[in-house]
């Protein structure tokens, strides 16, 4: 799969961290509060299809502040990953980072890892985006070492999403008959409240397999964005004109974007239940198949970043259409336990995975992160040697 004069890139190791302990779905308001200070009636309907049991977040019940930053979060899962592979952070070459909820807007995410690890100077990235933004991270990594400007690298993804679900920062949900009568409706206010996650992943890439256990050979990473041809979906510090055109946080007061929920994730449900199959998997996939020459018989775990089972049928759908049927007991998710932990979840897949003992040796693995934002996708080829 390398390219003449590209090295080889191993992840030899991974680390995760989640913040306090797992929260359960009859006690997610009582930690987010209540929008209006009323129960949600759409909480059930929402949890019911994301198939979400439990989920991570950095926010103290009680006193309802935080108690973790990202950049604290994201070293510890470097941290976990580093000890697992017997090195030290003064070791580390490089070091990419992804977040879609960075703690500030300066000085950029990576910086403040480096700061909480007091790593020495080094080769440092901070990639912006959503769901991709960790594999984006990857990716930036692995170049390093392909191209022979490092020989261990580290690459992160996480998030502190709670910061954007609390109460204050939504308004009144849509009524129970409507939910009802259109599921996909609920996904508008409900559908990123009920399944964000608070949480970090990291990996280890080297030059050189492991000399002891598994790795895994990165064969391939490919990403892809349509956001030149598809409208914005998820945002956030913004607020979407009747043109469908975003109008960002700072053309308003303060006062207006804090009344107006500016700073709330939103989701246009309507376009992500139109485009992210057709976008993220029959165009992205459909093209890196063909490249690839991928077939669905060599292809040992198929390790999908869905937000929702409620997207799992057509995901299935789409790869027996593109003549990829993948059957599910070749699938792996964490999802149930986990949440959707955005750029940091391919990391806490692969994590779980690495270390679970189900993998062996000549293992090949497919992995799909999908973005809605903007619509772009990443998939990950991954062979176990």
């Amino acid at each position: 799969m390398n390219k003449p004069g590209q090295r080889a890139v191993y992840i030899t190791d991974l680390g995760a961290f989640f913040p306090n302990a797992p929260v359960t779905n009859d006690t997610i308001e009582a930690v987010l509060g209540m929008v209006g200070g009323k129960p949600s009636r759409a909480r059930r309907l929402v949890l019911a299809r994301n198939g979400i049991e439990q989920r991570h977040y950095a926010i103290d019940s009680a006193s309802k502040r935080l108690t973790h930053t990202n950049a604290d979060m994201t070293a510890r899962a470097i941290r976990a990953a580093l000890d697992r592979a017997a090195v030290r952070p003064d070791q580390m070459d490089c070091l990419a980072c992804g977040t879609s909820s960075p703690d500030q807007f300066k000085p950029a995410h990576a910086h403040m890892v480096q700061g909480v690890l007091g790593a020495p100077p080094m080769e440092i990235s901070s990639i912006a985006g959503v769901c991709t933004a960790g594999m984006t991270a990857m990716k930036y990594a692995w170049m390093t070492i392909a191209t022979g400007s490092a020989e261990l690298a580290v690459s992160t993804g996480s998030e502190l999403a709670s910061s954007f679900m609390r109460a204050e920062q939504f308004g009144p949900e849509p009524p129970a008959d409507t939910l009802e009568k259109q599921p996909v409706l609920a996904f508008e206010k409900d559908f990123l409240r009920w399944m964000l996650s608070d949480g970090a992943g990291a990996a280890v890439l080297r030059s050189m397999p492991s000399a002891q256990g598994l790795s895994l050979r990165i064969d391939w990473i490919d990403c892809i964005s349509y956001a030149g041809e598809l409208p914005t979906c998820m945002h956030s510090g913004a607020q979407k004109d009747a043109d469908g055109q975003l109008r960002g946080w700072r053309e308003v007061t303060p006062e207006i974007a804090a009344q107006d929920g500016y700073f709330a994730v939103k989701q246009d449900t309507r376009l992500l239940d139109k485009h992210i199959i057709e976008a993220c998997v029959t165009r992205a996939l459909g093209s890196i198949a063909t490249k690839r020459q991928l077939d669905s018989r060599n292809i040992d775990w198929f390790l999908p970043h869905y937000s929702s089972e409620y997207f799992r049928p057509h995901l299935y759908k789409a790869l027996v259409d593109l003549k990829l049927p993948i059957p599910y007991e070749r699938w792996f998710t964490n999802m149930a336990r986990r949440g959707n932990v955005g750029s940091a979840m391919i990391y806490v897949i692969l994590e779980e995975l690495f270390y679970s003992g189900s993998l062996k040796k000549g293992d090949r693995l497919l992995c799909l992160i999908p973005e809605s934002a903007r619509f772009s996708a990443c998939y990950l080829h991954l062979t176990a040697v």
